[in-house]
């Protein structure tokens, strides 16, 4: 299983990241082999101008194609996703996500932002031909505990998150003891 994260936070160290960072380690407890891509790592200038040619954008783009799973993490600020990731997901090609499964992580303030996944981001992936989306994983930034690893998602989003991978792990009983 080829999977690729997307880390759609501008900041470091960044919960949303710290929760992407847990589902691929859980993906790759059952054999599958990761990517990330920081989002707020790659070139600014590139991204905004849709410089396309962009050597390193060209590598995230085709990292995101070849991926059989995409991990789409994401902070919640004033009800939708970041204006990072929205720029990145600009860059993929309009069936981007054709084929793909689709897992969407996300954080913020307070419960109330949860719907932005729901009713912001949910739509663009569809657009970029996502047709099998799991179950969205939203953690409060209360339900994060800050160590010297970073930032640490408590037990019970840590439950969320391998119930909302179970469809990608069923059949691997790996990461059913883990979970």
């Amino acid at each position: 299983m080829n999977i690729v994260g997307i880390a759609g936070s501008p900041t470091r160290p960044s919960r949303s990241t710290a929760l992407l960072r847990q589902a691929l380690a859980q993906l790759e407890a059952i054999g599958g082999h990761s990517r990330l891509i920081e989002v707020a790592e790659l070139p600014a200038q590139a991204i905004l101008r849709a410089e396309f040619r962009d050597p390193s954008l060209v590598a995230a783009v085709e990292a995101v194609q070849a991926a059989d799973v995409v991990v789409v993490a994401t902070p919640i600020y004033k009800a939708a996703y970041s204006g990072v990731l929205k720029a990145f997901l600009d860059l993929l090609p309009q069936d981007g996500l054709e084929g793909k499964q689709v897992l969407v992580l996300g954080t913020g303030g307070s419960i109330a932002h949860l719907l932005a996944l729901d009713y912001a981001l949910k739509p663009v992936l569809s657009a970029l031909g996502a047709r099998h989306i799991l179950d969205v994983v939203y953690a409060e930034d209360a339900q994060f505990v800050r160590g010297e690893q970073g930032h640490q998602p408590a037990d019970a989003v840590l439950q969320r998150l391998a119930r909302a991978l179970a469809p990608l792990t069923a059949d691997t009983p790996a990461l059913a003891l883990a979970a």
